[in-house]
């Protein structure tokens, strides 16, 4: 039965690729200028310095600015933006948001945090404030913690929060072989991890404010949670009791499961579709992972994607999926892998290089996030399919798997 955990493992491995740049499409016609000033004192240099970056990254990916060099630069929709951080009281963040000549003030938020460690919430929070205040699109996924397993030795990994940057990170599940992280709700209260630590695989479920650990399920030889009904009520696992992986829908009420897929080859990773009414997962039906889908009350399994040979991790959002396709194939070295998307009966690509696995739609379905892996490190990358912004940012530890 183990055969089939790392099996399944292997289905979401990241291999190493040695491209990490990514270009940053522009169309400059359509962006405010904005104008960053850093007003903080009493700041180390190296924070000084990363919180600039910060904001200019955050404005960046909105896709609704163009950083510039110059701070008088007149116009109605061209922006200065000042800040003062400080480390009075945890982490206090004051910024001010001016009309391009600095003249008139549009725009003043104080912003507040008890640990200094997390002033990088400040700013991801100042700025979809303002790009909310100017009537743009809704940002707030930059508000949102990340989830993540990272490997830390032989048989060892731990689960950490950060923000979506990865400037923030906090170690919270720790000791033994800790994997596959899910969020258990949208308000990221509590989440869904699957640990290796004890006899069998078993699903808890960890609560982020009290520290409280439930016991969900266990299952012989694998049993990962892949995703939460909208309510909370209902989480798809995949689980191999009888030796074979299939996919399951899981009743925290009643605590009883049912099974969704009977295959005699691989069944993994199930997403609900469609306000839940389909699930779509990956399986080896074509003698190689590629993803379908199917109503949780018939049995009629489909094809969903045409494309590539070897499709191994998938995503949903409403009716929208992404997926990883692999594009080559090297036996002794790295392959590419891109991130596609599915959308009004529409397939196109998000990436373009690089082997780009775990696709993970943002909470609202506007960004997707993916991991790059490159010589032992991953990186998370962003793309705003709406605006063609991207932007990678170093994790600095090996990933293994990855919840928004």
């Amino acid at each position: 039965m183990r055969f089939f955990y790392i099996l399944f493992l292997l289905f979401s491995l990241i291999r190493a690729e040695s491209d990490v740049s990514l270009t940053i499409k522009k169309n400059v016609g359509s962006k405010a200028g904005i104008f960053i000033e850093n007003i903080s004192s009493g700041l180390m240099p190296a924070i000084s310095q990363k919180s600039f970056i910060l904001f200019k990254d955050d404005l960046t990916l909105s896709g609704n600015f163009e950083i510039v060099e110059s701070k008088n630069i007149s116009g109605s929709d061209n922006y200065l933006l000042k800040y003062d951080l400080s480390g009075a009281n945890g982490a206090n963040l004051n910024v001010s948001l001016f009309n391009g000549d600095g003249n008139s003030l549009l725009f003043q938020k104080n912003y507040n945090i008890s640990s200094f460690d997390k002033y990088p919430f400040l700013i991801h929070k100042a700025v979809s404030d303002i790009n909310k205040f100017l009537g743009y699109n809704s940002m707030e996924w930059i508000n949102r913690l990340v989830l993540m397993s990272r490997y830390i030795g032989p048989g060892k990994s731990e689960i950490v929060l950060s923000d979506y940057t990865f400037t923030y990170k906090k170690a919270i599940i720790r000791d033994g072989l800790n994997l596959f992280p899910k969020w258990a709700n949208k308000s990221q209260t509590s989440f869904y991890y699957t640990s290796m630590s004890s006899g069998l695989p078993t699903v808890y479920e960890y609560n982020i404010i009290n520290g409280a650990k439930t016991y969900i399920a266990s299952s012989e030889g694998m049993i990962v949670c892949s995703d939460v009904s909208s309510d909370g009520g209902r989480l798809l696992l995949t689980m191999s009791p009888d030796g074979q992986p299939d996919i399951y829908e899981f009743d925290k009420t009643t605590k009883k499961s049912v099974k969704l897929t009977d295959f005699s080859g691989i069944d993994v990773s199930g997403q609900y579709l469609s306000n839940g009414k389909e699930i779509v997962f990956v399986s080896n039906r074509l003698g190689y992972p590629n993803i379908f889908k199917k109503y949780i009350d018939s049995p009629t399994v489909s094809q969903m994607v045409f494309k590539g040979r070897e499709n191994n991790s998938c995503d949903t959002k409403g009716n929208k999926v992404v997926y990883s396709s692999r594009e080559s194939k090297n036996i002794f070295g790295s392959n590419t892998f891109n991130i596609y998307m599915i959308s009004n009966g529409i397939t196109f690509p998000i990436t373009s290089s690089g082997e780009n696995q775990f696709p993970r739609f943002s909470d609202d379905g506007s960004v997707v996030m993916y991991i790059r892996q490159s010589n032992g490190n991953s990186y998370a990358g962003f793309v705003n399919p709406r605006t063609n912004q991207n932007k990678l940012f170093e994790i600095n530890s090996r990933v293994q798997s990855i919840d928004w």
